[in-house]
């Protein structure tokens, strides 16, 4: 039996519920199944808290928790190609002192680096998701993906190689930006 309990569970997990709805928000490219997706990784997560082993990283085991589930949940081979909203209304909820036009920028950089990563293979996705955004460690992506700490660095530099030369293909006109510099698709290995 494992020494967490409910109540360190709580404590452990509720700090996560953000970082984890950004990924699988990432991941579904739906805010609602998003949520779905997070309330279903926090039930199974207590569920199976007698299987996690005290002293390894709870952050990775949630993440990998909700990996597992949103590819179970998809049988790892289906994705949508849905546009990623935005959330209604929280733009106009963030106090700032920028001006209009430093806001648009700001925005035209975001959804640029957001179609960026986008166009990115699932396993890109995945790591730079994880790295860049959510600020995980290469182990803590490892342990999360179950993949080796080697991999994990090889597809990070090659997303980030991906990603540079999309965001130049876009901002330099070229129409054929929609796809990864790689010209892969999915299933890209490393």
């Amino acid at each position: 039996m494992s020494g967490v309990n409910q109540k360190e569970f709580e404590k452990l997990a509720l700090p996560l519920l953000d970082p984890l709805y950004n990924f699988a928000r990432w991941m579904c490219r739906d805010a609602e199944e998003a949520r779905d997706l997070v309330q279903e990784t926090f039930a199974k997560a207590l569920k199976a808290l007698a299987s996690f082993q005290e002293g390894t990283n709870f952050r990775a085991w949630m993440f990998r928790i909700l990996r597992n589930t949103f590819l179970t949940s998809r049988t790892g081979l289906e994705r949508r190609n849905t546009v990623q909203e935005s959330e209604e209304g929280f733009a106009d909820s963030v106090a700032s002192h920028d001006t209009p036009e430093l806001a648009l920028v700001r925005r035209a950089d975001s959804e640029l680096v957001q179609q960026a990563i986008a166009a990115l293979p699932v396993v890109f996705q995945e790591v730079v998701i994880l790295a860049d955004l959510e600020e995980l460690k290469y182990q803590e992506i490892a342990d999360a993906l179950d993949i080796p700490i080697g991999t994990v660095m090889s597809r990070l530099a090659r997303a980030r190689r991906m990603l540079r030369e999309h965001i130049v293909a876009l901002l330099s006109g070229k129409s054929d930006a929609r796809k990864p510099a790689s010209g892969k698709t999915v299933g890209a290995k490393s």
